[in-house]
Formats: structure tokens, C-alpha cells, sequence
């Protein structure tokens, strides 16, 4: 089971483009909570607890404290800065430790595919994956073992081996990695080629030249 992030929180009573960014200013995130048939509530969490949860310790689902008591909320959206480093807003969402939720992981390859040294090319069109798990039991990636994977050869999604409790919400049938064979370089046949314009070269004429004119 992945590791508690405790995030205490406050409830924000102003809000706007500028209280907001008083908060930051201040070493706080914005955000809201909402979900389970509650209201949504204004909060703003450490700026700093928030982004070690979010890069170090890749939470998900985290316990909120606030309003004396404990609640999960699951990370639902982030809003970062243009350049990708700071988080300006943060979206919760109440959850339960029991509930199933659909959420999307990412996937990682692991290993060389034997059907790239024999000369063919990998290509990938499944990055992440959509899944339903427990709320506690968010996968940080699936993994793809890729060791086996001839030229010709293809990884679907139904192949994947996914953790206890998880289940894929992705169409069975989609791939998600494989071994194709390189496309070769083709030659315009006759009737396809195509003329090129003849070339314009100027250039300055000789003395003689424009005595003979």
C-alpha cells in the first residue's frame, strides 16, 4: 500500500485573481474541494507539502486535515505555472479508502525488444493507461516487459499484467507497443516522377559579350 500523505489545509474565506496570488506569495496553494454530495469548500494547502507529495513522493490520494477532521481526497487536477515547475492550483476530490475510482497511469517500458536488433522499429501508441482500482491502491506506472517482443510482434493491453485489483478500462484489443518492420525507401516509378524547372542562373555579362550586343 502506498505510503500516507498528510496534508493539512485551511478553509479560504476571500477569494479572486488576487487574494489567490497573495496566497502564493505567502507559501500557500489555492484550491477546492469537492465530491460525495458535499459542498465544495475553498482551501489552501503548504506550497512546499504539496509539490513534495506531488514530485517526491507521486502521491494520488492523500488525507486531508482540516476543519478537525481526516478526509481522503484524491488529486484530481493541477494547474502549474508556464514554465511546468510551480503548482498555482490544486483541484481535491473526497474519496472513500474502500471506494473504486477510474483514474490514468502511466506506462513504462522495461527492457530491448529482440525485434529492434533484427532491425525493426519500435513505436508506441499507448502512453498511459485508463484504469479502475481501490482509492488506496493507485498503481504509480504499469509496467510493459518489452524482452520477448519479436519484429512483426505487438503488446496489447490485454497482455498487460496489472496489479492485484486493478482493472484496464482501455479497449482490450488496443496496442500498446510494438515491432514494426522499417519502412523502405521507395522510388518514384515512371509516370510518378515529376520534372523539376530547370534552373535560372544570372549572371553579369563580359566585356565582349555586351561589345558584340
Amino acid at each position: 500500500m502506498a505510503e500516507t500523505i498528510v496534508l493539512p489545509f485551511e478553509v479560504r474565506q476571500s477569494k479572486g485573481t488576487r487574494k489567490a496570488e497573495k496566497l502564493r506569495k505567502s507559501g500557500q496553494t489555492p484550491g477546492v474541494l469537492y465530491g460525495h454530495e458535499q459542498g465544495t469548500v475553498s482551501v489552501a494547502v503548504s506550497h512546499n507539502a504539496l509539490l513534495n507529495a506531488v514530485m517526491l513522493h507521486h502521491a494520488r490520494v492523500v488525507d486531508l486535515q482540516g476543519q478537525g477532521k481526516t478526509q481522503k481526497a484524491l488529486i484530481k487536477a493541477l494547474q502549474w505555472d508556464y514554465l511546468g515547475k510551480d503548482i498555482l492550483h490544486v483541484d481535491f476530490e473526497r474519496v472513500e479508502a474502500d471506494e473504486r475510482i477510474k483514474v490514468t497511469v502511466p506506462l513504462e517500458i522495461k527492457g530491448i525488444a529482440p525485434g529492434v536488433a533484427a532491425g525493426g522499429s519500435l513505436d508506441q501508441p499507448l502512453h498511459n493507461l485508463h484504469i479502475e482500482c481501490l482509492a488506496v491502491a493507485i498503481p504509480d506506472s504499469i509496467r510493459v516487459l518489452i524482452n520477448e517482443l519479436q519484429k512483426g510482434q505487438a503488446i496489447h493491453v490485454r497482455d498487460l499484467k496489472l496489479p492485484e485489483g486493478v482493472t484496464a478500462l482501455d479497449d482490450a484489443d488496443a496496442i500498446v507497443i510494438h515491432v514494426t518492420e522499417p519502412q523502405s525507401e521507395t522510388t518514384p516509378t515512371e509516370g510518378e516522377a515529376t520534372t523539376a524547372e530547370p534552373e535560372i542562373i544570372t549572371r553579369r555579362p563580359t566585356a565582349e559579350e555586351a561589345e558584340e550586343k
